[in-house]
């Protein structure tokens, strides 16, 4: 993580890139810090401004727009939120915000303006979420999210672990990271070794966008776990400039197979404030999907979707 980027010209000069100074944005990296992983930027092309992965962390003076639609919490998860650090959106799940940091600020994201502060999972508030939940016999899945769970010690991670695991009705825990893409050192044999001694079924649902960003470390990282035992889907988030073609998205949907991932979800971009110029029409989106149906088998075909505050479920487009 010391030997990543928090400002765009070293970035851009290790890069040999040149973005003219008034497309860049202090004031949108002041309110929502950059942060690109050594690792990560091995992976975008030198001399291309307009790399995707690129494009995905670097903070533009496009994101200062505010055109209606846009909202700092536009999945609705202030209203969801039951105690500090426990989010439940939907029946039978329950999401843990298990820590705000994140190996990689994607400038989509729809928790960049989330008030974190509040509820930093200390082991007094687990406690009353865990006590919260024995009483709800319907919860089977525990997600754990935040931020990126991945990003805390193996210490925390397992004794984490091992508290939910005393909740009687639960049938699987679900992480959700983006770290194995992100910082594939990340993935240790002592991390796996921690997973693979759980006593649930775990899932890691992924965050990958583009073909790219799927490595020969990375795939090293994502085999490692699953000789753990840990099964492995991917959702992304369809990007303008980053992934809305056939080509990239069947390119991706391969790749992801050949690492052992199954495609699970393509989401429609969170409107969240900052990320306007990311956006993809649903018309788009489908068109899409109904070519990726063709040239595909059904399996690697992500199930298009976005998320509606206050619905029970992901919505199908």
């Amino acid at each position: 993580m010391q030997q990543g980027f928090r400002e765009p010209q070293p970035l851009l000069q290790a890069l040999g890139v040149a973005i003219p100074a008034e497309r860049l944005s202090r004031e949108a990296a002041n309110g929502f810090a950059m942060r690109v992983t050594a690792s990560y930027a091995r992976q975008m092309r030198p001399g291309d401004a307009d790399d995707p992965l690129l494009r995905q962390v670097l903070p533009l003076a496009e994101e200062l727009l505010s055109p209606p639609g846009f909202s700092e919490d536009p999945v609705g998860d202030g209203c969801a939120r039951q105690l500090p650090g426990l989010l439940q959106k939907y029946p039978g799940r329950a999401l843990l915000l298990v820590t705000a940091a994140c190996p990689l600020h994607c400038r989509y994201c729809f928790r960049r303006a989330y008030p974190y502060a509040g509820d930093r999972l200390t082991g007094e508030r687990l406690e009353a979420i865990l006590a919260q939940l024995r009483g709800d016999p319907t919860l089977h899945e525990l997600i754990l999210s935040g931020g990126d769970p991945l990003m805390v010690e193996d210490q925390r991670l397992a004794a984490l672990l091992e508290r939910l695991a005393t909740l009687p009705q639960l049938r699987r825990v679900r992480i959700h990271s983006r770290v194995p893409v992100a910082l594939p050192e990340r993935i240790t044999p002592q991390l796996c070794s921690l997973l693979a001694g759980y006593r649930l079924p775990l899932v890691l649902v992924l965050h990958c966008n583009h073909p790219r960003e799927l490595s020969p470390e990375v795939a090293e990282g994502l085999a490692a776990l699953r000789r753990a035992g840990v099964s492995l889907l991917n959702q992304a988030v369809l990007l303008r400039g980053v992934n809305a073609d056939q080509t990239t998205l069947c390119e991706l949907s391969e790749r992801l197979f050949a690492c052992g991932v199954l495609p699970y979800y393509l989401h429609l971009l969170d409107r969240v404030t900052g990320s306007a110029h990311f956006a993809v029409s649903a018309e788009q989106g489908r068109e899409l999907i109904a070519r990726l149906r063709h040239a595909l088998p059904g399996y690697l075909v992500p199930r298009l979707v976005r998320e509606v505050a206050g619905e029970g479920c992901k919505t199908p487009v």
